[in-house]
């Protein structure tokens, strides 16, 4: 059994620090990932408590649904810090995932994702967490902007078209 010293741990731990608050915007949520287009998808006024709009992103051909939940979420944006976005295609076999009160369900093989725990699996046969789609609220407009994707869209090696 190998151990570690203190002084080691602590370079460690202060570096690993260092690396996750540089990867964070003034509003202390993740940085928009290099390459992602910043995409207009909504605005925070016509947004319902679990009424889901859709939308595609990075490209047409990932749908995509965006969500004000009635808490506080992992990676969520506005005032209560509740509204998210995923991608809806299920992490086990690419089917279609449809938003059910606070959660994406696969009408296939019946996994369920939690929206408000970063697209957490939860139930059913996927291994994966469903890829979160990276927000950004303009206060002053109130308009809601894509500008990445956190994990990987199923059926792809990146989640960017390749040239």
């Amino acid at each position: 059994m190998s151990t570690i010293s203190r002084r080691k741990f602590i370079q460690t731990t202060s570096a690993s620090a260092l690396l996750f608050f540089a990867g964070l915007n003034r509003e202390g949520q993740a940085a928009s990932p290099k390459g992602y287009p910043a995409k207009k998808i909504g605005n925070i006024k016509d947004l319902k408590v679990n009424e889901p709009v859709t939308f595609t992103y990075p490209d047409d051909k990932s749908p995509c649904v965006l969500v004000k939940v009635d808490n506080e979420a992992i990676g969520g944006v506005g005032k209560g810090k509740n509204i998210v976005s995923f991608s809806t295609i299920c992490t086990h076999m690419g089917c279609p995932l449809a938003y059910n009160k606070g959660r994406l369900v696969c009408k296939c093989h019946y996994s369920m994702f939690d929206v408000s725990r970063n697209g957490q699996t939860y139930q059913g046969l996927a291994s994966q967490w469903v890829a979160q789609i990276v927000l950004r609220l303009d206060a002053g407009t109130g308009n809601i902007y894509a500008e990445g994707v956190e994990g990987l869209i199923y059926g792809r090696i990146g989640n960017l078209k390749m040239s």
